[in-house]
C-alpha cells in the first residue's frame, strides 16, 4: 500500500509525529509550508495563530509537489490553533484537491481539542476517513516517550 503522510507544522510537534509515522509506514513525506515562515515569541505567536484562525486568512503557501492519486492511503496531520486546523491545511486543500481516497487524520495540541477533529474531517468531505488520533504536545521531554509509544500503537491499526 502506497502512502504519503502530509502535514503543516510550527512548533514540530506535527513534525515530529508525521516523521515518525512516515518511518514506521516507508511512507512519502510532504511537508506543507507557509511562505511567512518568522519566528514569532510564544504569546505573539499564539494571539499572531488566533487571529488567523478568527479572520478565516488563507496564508499563501511555498509549493508542494503531491499528487493524491499516486497513493492509497494519505495520513493527514496539523496542529490545533483556536479549537481549529492550522489554516495551512485549508490552503493545502483549496489547492490540492483530495477526494475518493482512504484518509487518516491526525492532530498535534498543547492541551485542547475542541472541535478541530471536526472542523478538519468537514474539510474533506468526499473521503473515507478510517482513523484519526490526537496528539498532546508529543516533541515536550516529559511527552515524548508516551507519544512516540501512541504513535506506534496508531500506526499498527493503519497497517491493518
Amino acid at each position: 500500500m502506497k502512502t504519503a503522510v502530509v502535514f503543516y507544522s510550527l512548533d514540530g510537534n506535527c513534525a515530529f509525529t508525521a516523521r515518525k509515522i512516515g518511518k514506521l509506514l516507508n511512507a512519502d513525506i510532504i511537508h506543507v509550508q507557509t511562505k511567512d515562515e518568522k519566528k514569532r515569541r510564544k504569546f505573539i505567536k499564539i494571539i499572531w495563530g488566533v487571529i488567523q484562525v478568527m479572520s478565516k486568512k488563507i496564508p499563501e503557501l511555498k509549493p508542494v509537489n503531491f499528487d493524491p492519486a499516486a497513493y492509497d492511503l494519505i495520513i493527514l496531520g496539523a496542529p490545533v490553533w483556536a479549537s481549529s486546523p492550522a489554516p495551512a491545511m485549508k490552503a493545502f486543500f483549496s489547492q490540492t484537491k483530495i477526494e475518493g481516497k482512504k484518509l487518516a487524520l491526525f492532530m498535534c495540541h498543547a492541551g485542547g481539542m475542541g472541535d478541530a477533529m471536526i472542523k478538519f474531517k468537514a474539510m474533506l468531505q468526499g473521503n473515507s476517513i478510517i482513523s484519526e488520533m490526537d496528539f498532546n504536545d508529543p516533541v515536550k521531554p516529559n511527552n515524548m516517550e508516551n507519544a512516540i509509544q501512541q504513535i506506534e500503537e496508531w500506526v499498527k491499526t493503519l497497517k491493518q
